[in-house]
């Protein structure tokens, strides 16, 4: 599958994935080296640069380096992004389910348009 261009798909493509999700649910708590966010998983690591690789294209975490280690720190701005577009279009997914919620209630009632 090619990786998405565009931010906003990026940052969805970075949290499909459930690893990826544990990585950033781990630093949102504090900030971690690679080795320790590698921890819990059974995974080569290549695999978890991988991931974390996806994390920072889609900018919700920035590795930075402290001495020998590479600590990754979560950056928040782009899960706001997410949530913003996702509050955005609720209003349109509600307005679309109060419609059909509104029509199925007409045939359970037998109504019919003449």
């Amino acid at each position: 599958m090619q990786s998405p261009t565009d931010p906003l798909s990026q940052i969805f493509h970075a949290l499909a994935d459930p690893t990826r999700r544990a990585m950033l649910e781990r630093l949102s708590r504090e900030s971690a080296t690679v080795g320790e966010l590698s921890e819990p998983f059974d995974m080569s690591r290549p695999a978890i640069s991988q991931h974390l690789g996806v994390l920072e294209r889609a900018g919700l975490i920035e590795r930075t380096t402290r001495a020998q280690w590479r600590v990754c720190t979560i950056r928040p701005e782009p899960l706001d992004r997410a949530t913003a577009w996702v509050e955005e279009n609720r209003a349109l997914w509600n307005a679309q389910f109060d419609r059909l919620d509104d029509v199925l209630r007409r045939i359970q009632e037998g109504e019919t348009d003449a």
